[in-house]
């Protein structure tokens, strides 16, 4: 790894990069077109990133799971200057969510010094549970949900039935889902998307206290990366989708029984993390055009210092257009 450590002014350069992938991504917000909405996202970033001070190659690259357009994993970014460090990024994180004009959709990216950020391969899945900093100790991912609720639930001195718990809706949360009801906490189901639920349920005051289920492993490494910027605790288990696919994994090497952490998923001690609102949600306002300006609502967090920033910016829309055009 370089003895070149980040600098703290990367940390405005990777919002500048998910300010223009949000508010590429966001023409397209209601439009029923996932994939412009996602190529639009991808273009933008990729725009931006050749202009940021660092040696980057991308770990954990967008797209792969859908086939959708991509930054592809091992691809070089940055500017050729800086640091030597590994990328992580969601350009478009929701695009169906994007498209049908829903809540909680962002632009993501994460950075951290070179070989720390875990690469998942083929494993696509990985069932995971996030919390903040009140209750780290609490969770463990191999206990019940029950189990977690009451640790969770008597960490925060508080009943069970106060918890609020983000799942993705499907039909493999059928059991969990039906569980956590009726250990009385509240569920909040969400269609596509558990990055920006991870993050809003590692602070206060979001209305979320935690995430439980199976989601994508790519997703997990960035929330890892916010998680471990806010103090929160991040427990996970890979997921094979069928016996092929865990034969697949145990070739590779992987241990399909190892709990992994957010410090397993992000060895690094010098993380950023960036994330734009696309829609509007619970973490982040989305986009909006106002007059002749564009506004957008993003934040960013650094683990070395504990810093979260949330930034509110107005941007030419004459110049983004101008933009627009460049990147085509």
């Amino acid at each position: 790894m370089s003895a070149e450590i980040p600098d703290r002014n990367l940390a405005l350069e990777l919002v500048r990069v998910t300010e223009a992938a949000a508010t590429f991504a966001a023409r397209f917000t209601g439009r029923g077109d996932k994939i412009a909405a996602d190529q639009a996202a991808v273009d933008a970033m990729r725009l931006m990133l050749d202009t940021v001070s660092m040696r980057g190659v991308v770990v954990i690259g967008e797209g792969e799971k859908d086939e959708a357009p991509m930054l592809f994993n091992g691809e070089e970014v940055g500017d050729g200057t800086g640091p030597e460090v590994d990328v992580a990024v969601d350009p478009l994180e929701g695009t169906r969510l994007t498209a049908l004009g829903m809540p909680n959709a962002i632009a993501v990216i994460a950075v951290a010094e070179r070989g720390t950020m875990f690469f998942p391969g083929a494993a696509l899945y990985m069932d995971k549970i996030a919390i903040g900093p009140e209750a780290a100790d609490a969770i463990d991912v191999d206990a019940t949900p029950t189990e977690n609720l009451e640790r969770i639930a008597e960490v925060k001195s508080c009943a069970v039935n106060d918890l609020t718990v983000v799942v993705l809706e499907r039909d493999r949360h059928d059991d969990l889902i039906a569980e956590l009801r009726e250990a009385g906490a509240r569920v909040n189901l969400i269609r596509d998307g558990d990055v920006a639920p991870a993050i809003a349920a590692a602070q206060t005051g979001t209305g979320v206290d935690l995430l439980m289920g199976i989601g994508g492993t790519p997703e997990g490494v960035i929330s890892a990366a916010a998680i471990k910027c806010l103090g929160g605790a991040m427990q996970g288990k890979l997921w094979p989708r069928n016996d092929d696919e865990r034969q697949r994994l145990v070739a590779a090497g992987f241990d399909i029984d190892r709990v992994l952490t957010a410090d397993d998923l992000v060895q690094g001690e010098d993380i950023y993390v960036a994330a734009t609102g696309v829609t509007n949600g619970a973490l982040l306002r989305g986009v909006r055009v106002v007059g002749d300006r564009v506004e957008t609502e993003s934040i960013v967090m650094r683990s070395r210092s504990g810093t979260f920033r949330r930034i509110v910016a107005s941007h030419s829309l004459t110049k983004i257009q101008s933009l627009m055009k460049g990147a085509r």
